[in-house]
């Protein structure tokens, strides 16, 4: 059975310039839309957007973490992007460098809080932040991911 992978480099976005964390998750979900694992980029986004109106997805450590459950995913998916300048996401310090798009089937609920209970155990680890925010290419972004985060 093979199953596909939560992240790969095309779903990684290194050195984004963004103005702000509407222009920075359109990002995302571009990526996610080109790589098939979206059927409606515009509809995936007003989704994310929807869940972003509810509550701010920043996090300590200067992460943001839009996340939706949406008819228009295929398949769990992760996208990444390390956002140098900052963006915010509504976190109490700061802006996000580094935003993590966390894309889940509507019928996927557990799939969804796995990725993001595992995802946010990983984040509050300097370490972890440190060396994505460091990795020179989106391959290193995706397998540190995968090794970290990803249940074997």
């Amino acid at each position: 059975m093979s199953t596909t992978p939560l992240i790969t480099p095309d779903l990684v976005a290194i050195g984004l310039v963004a103005a702000d964390r509407e222009e920075a998750t359109r990002h995302l979900v571009n990526l996610m839309f080109e790589s098939g694992r979206v059927t409606d980029a515009a509809g995936f986004l007003a989704d994310v957007q929807l869940r972003e109106a509810q509550m701010a997805t920043g996090m300590p450590g200067g992460v943001g973490l839009p996340h939706a459950r949406s008819a228009h995913v295929k398949v769990p998916s992760l996208a990444v992007a390390q956002v140098p300048g900052g963006v915010d996401f509504g976190a109490p310090d700061g802006p996000a460098t580094l935003v993590f798009l966390i894309a889940a089937p509507a019928t996927g609920d557990a799939d969804h809080l796995k990725i993001l209970a595992a995802l946010a155990r990983r984040l509050v680890h300097e370490s972890f932040r440190s060396s994505l925010k460091s990795a020179p290419d989106a391959q290193t972004v995706a397998d540190i991911i995968t090794r970290e985060v990803v249940p074997s």
